[in-house]
């Protein structure tokens, strides 16, 4: 059987990309890193509120962020979590620490004390670089961390003083958006930033199997660990990523409008290294909810490509003052996270003249598996074919190998997938099938090579793009002293495209609706928190007493 045969999306790959790539070209993420800084020098890589960072600015600014936490005693190997949003300071603080030596932990600034604790405790985390924003509930679960270092900013801190003073005396005392905090021995940003000068970085050679990345998931459990992603992963992720984007965009002259968080291993990835690695500019925003905030930013600048979710694109899509704007630089999309809608996508094309690129990943695989060409070539309503080095199967429930058009489970294997779960190598065992990874979503394969995902994670709820699972939420609720039992599911929601309903069997018949929902909002960020709550007097069970979420599903 030749090789086309055994993987048709070879023939398939749009000229100028590579079936493999290089896995041997950096020995390490901050080799790259370095070379792209040096080589663009005084271009501007991000931009944010209206401020630019120039690559040259950059390279300086995450050299001496990187010597002050030397100088804080900070070791190679050590864990830093980084806890923001979109700004100026992350990738300052991501490559400083990298360049430290430091493994970075990202952190979901929305998270409660509760999920903030349960990942500084898992990650063993020993400093933060956090938003003065979020420090009030650091401050509720500092003392249970190992944490020694804290570095705080401040939303304009980056964005020059007259500029700066002026968003930060708005965060601060218009919108009252930093609540009162009582942290001690912290010390600013920009003060870590100017110390730092004082000291250099000694040479260290990482290597290519060196984890440098803990991306908290769910996996295919409510658990919440850590994936480890090594030099290798995510230096192989970018080039394979870039590899399918170089025939359609020019080095260094493209200008990417990057909306979703850098904290999200699709943004963290996508944008913050492979984009990066091309010279290109990246225009930050700090909060994607707010469509007046991309407005005015595409109005400032050329914007030739995006990346976001199917909800940002729809909700953009039905924005007056957005689908005014000019896209005549635009060269084209990029869509992950969560499940493209067919009418979203064509409707986005029609706007803004170019194709849209529906991609495929995991937190586990660094995280692209699969993505269509961007050049238009593509398939609307598939998540493309595999990625340059990347193999991959669908198997039947006993692990058999399938052919196209056959329904089944993915199976990945390539440089891109993690060295396993920090400190779990039960949960690393349950989804390694020798070299292939187990992903646990449902799809088939086209005979020319391009798939198509058919059903989730069994249990995983997917909000705006974001993994929620149902034990976590079950976990919380059986808190509750008014709750006897709990079973959460998603269901399907036109903005967000889905949301979670739990169905809860009374302790105490008072329980209300609305009390639910308040007590989860203390407990889980946002997008967790149930939009439906449904009273039942006994949920459906298995013979062992394990709740059927399925039988819930289907009477949804």
């Amino acid at each position: 059987m030749s090789n086309t045969e055994n993987k048709p999306w070879l023939a398939n790959y749009p000229s100028g990309v590579p079936a493999n790539i290089d896995v041997d070209a950096y020995g390490s993420l901050v080799e790259m890193i370095d070379e792209t800084l040096k080589k663009y020098g005084d271009k501007t890589a991000f931009v944010c509120m209206g401020a630019e960072m120039s690559f040259k600015e950059l390279d300086d600014q995450a050299n001496n962020f990187g010597a002050y936490l030397i100088s804080r005693g900070l070791e190679p190997g050590d864990k830093i979590a980084l806890m923001m949003p979109n700004l100026l300071q992350y990738p300052v603080a991501l490559f400083g620490a990298l360049r430290a030596g430091l493994i970075v932990v990202n952190t979901n600034p929305l998270y409660t004390p509760r999920e903030m604790k349960h990942q500084f405790v898992d990650s063993e985390v020993k400093a933060i670089v956090i938003a003065e924003n979020f420090c009030k509930n650091l401050e509720q679960i500092l003392d249970h961390t190992t944490i020694k270092t804290v570095i705080t900013t401040s939303i304009g801190a980056m964005l020059g003083s007259i500029k700066g003073s002026m968003v930060n005396f708005m965060v601060r005392n218009v919108k009252r958006m930093v609540p009162e905090y009582n942290i001690p021995n912290t010390v600013t940003f920009k003060e870590a930033i100017k110390v730092g000068k004082k000291f250099k970085i000694p040479y260290r050679k990482s290597n290519p199997d060196d984890v440098i990345l803990l991306q908290y998931t769910g996996g295919t459990t409510g658990v919440s660990k850590g994936a480890m992603l090594t030099n290798k992963n995510l230096v192989a992720n970018m080039q394979q990523i870039r590899s399918v984007l170089i025939p359609t965009l020019e080095e260094g002259k493209e200008v990417c409008l990057s909306p979703l968080p850098m904290y999200h291993i699709f943004a963290f990835t996508v944008n913050c290294l492979a984009l990066l690695s091309l010279g290109n500019m990246s225009i930050l925003i700090p909060n994607p909810r707010d469509l007046s905030s991309i407005v005015k930013a595409w109005k400032g600048y050329p914007v030739s490509l995006m990346t976001g979710v199917n909800t940002l694109y729809n909700a953009l899509s039905n924005h007056k003052p957005f689908t005014e704007l000019d896209f005549s630089h635009m060269k084209g999309s990029i869509a992950g996270g969560m499940a493209m809608k067919l009418p979203v996508s064509k409707k986005w094309e029609e706007l803004t003249k170019a194709p849209m690129s529906e991609g495929y990943g995991l937190t586990e695989t660094s995280p692209v598996a699969t993505i269509n060409p961007i050049d238009g070539s593509g398939r609307l309503g598939s998540i493309g074919m595999p990625a340059p080095s990347t193999d991959m199967r669908i198997v039947d429930e006993q692990g058999n190998v399938l052919p196209a058009e056959e329904i089944g489970e993915i199976q990945i294997k390539g440089p891109q997938v993690m060295k396993g779960y920090f400190n779990r190598p039960d949960e690393t065992a349950k989804v390694f099938n020798g070299e292939w990874f187990i992903t646990g979503d449902i799809a088939k394969m086209s005979v020319d090579g391009y798939f198509q995902i058919v059903d989730r994670k069994k249990d995983m709820i997917l909000v705006s793009g974001f993994n929620v699972y149902p034990n976590e939420i079950e976990e919380v609720l059986a808190g509750h002293p008014k709750v006897m039992d709990v079973a959460a599911i998603g269901i399907p929601d036109e903005k967000s495209g889905e949301v979670v309903k739990v169905f809860i069997v009374k302790k105490d018949k008072s329980l209300k609706e609305k009390e639910v929902i308040e007590f989860c909002k203390e407990q889980l960020t946002g997008y967790k928190v149930p939009k439906q709550v449904a009273f039942r007097d006994d949920l459906p069970k298995s013979n062992v007493g394990k709740i059927l979420r399925r039988e819930l599903r289907e009477m949804e």
